[in-house]
């Protein structure tokens, strides 16, 4: 038990990071250069299965332009407070998908994907700008490398780590899928995902009001959301915190939200 304890502080030693905006003090086992690697290759093959939409398509572009708009405030918010190393070797990608789920995600390196289910449910860009802004910030903070640390120890039992990531086996591939949001799981990554929904909520409107969208459609929509029934809910909010809960905390955080909006 001694070892196991020391060997957790040694981990929080030379691991621990700051999220950006909330300042919580995050552990990332894995450089951030093979989570953008192991990233790619897991967005080529997903969008090697499901195409993307045509580029001439409206809503594609649509998505497009919600994600450039988006990004640029993430880029332009770290240059300002010291952190550019956070987006260091993103190249953004936006991709809308033809599929009736109700889904959008972001993986390390910038690589977004919004599911056509989506769109008729945001019902508008400003919308669509809250839950792409809301994806964006779970890159940005890492997440994935928070949880696909935290799967690994469970999975291997922390032996083998090195071994397992090089080879990209199918079980590690699986469990970067997991913790970049585009399969879900329950049972260990259950609690820390709801933090991290919470804390990509925040980051997700200073973004959005940084692009020039207004952070009160996040009340809205989620106020929108949490009238829907919950026997169909969507799978990617079955580990977020209660409709309920979310518009309550969003609500807190609009002061602040809203001292980065410019109208644009």
């Amino acid at each position: 038990m001694k070892k196991l304890i020391l060997f957790f502080l040694c981990i929080c030693l030379i691991a621990c990071n700051k999220v950006p905006i909330t300042g919580r003090k995050q552990v990332n086992l894995l450089p951030e250069s093979t989570m953008i690697s192991m990233s790619l290759t897991n967005y080529r093959d997903f969008l090697s299965k499901t195409p993307p939409v045509p580029d001439r398509d409206a809503q594609e572009q649509l998505v497009r332009k919600v994600g450039a708009n988006i990004s640029a405030a993430v880029v332009k918010y770290m240059n300002s407070h010291g952190q550019k190393d956070r987006v260091n070797g993103y190249n953004w990608e936006f991709n809308l998908v033809k599929n009736s789920e109700v889904n959008a995600w972001c993986m390390p390196g910038g690589k977004v994907v919004v599911y056509t289910g989506l769109l008729p449910v945001t019902q508008n860009e400003t919308a669509l700008a809250c839950v792409m802004g809301h994806e964006i910030a779970h890159a940005v903070a890492r997440h994935g490398n928070e949880r696909l640390s935290q799967l690994l120890i469970v999975e291997l039992g922390g032996i083998g780590l090195d071994l397992a990531l090089s080879q990209q086996s199918q079980k590690t591939r699986q469990l970067a899928d997991m913790a970049f949001g585009v399969s879900t799981t329950v049972g260990v990554l259950l609690p820390y995902s709801r933090m991290h929904e919470s804390e990509a909520d925040k980051l997700g409107i200073v973004f959005m009001a940084m692009a020039g969208y207004d952070p009160h459609e996040a009340i809205t929509f989620w106020e929108r959301m949490a009238k829907q029934n919950k026997s169909s809910m969507p799978a990617f909010l079955s580990t977020h915190p209660s409709d309920e809960q979310r518009v309550k905390d969003l609500k807190d955080f609009l002061p602040t939200a809203m001292g980065f909006y410019t109208k644009h």
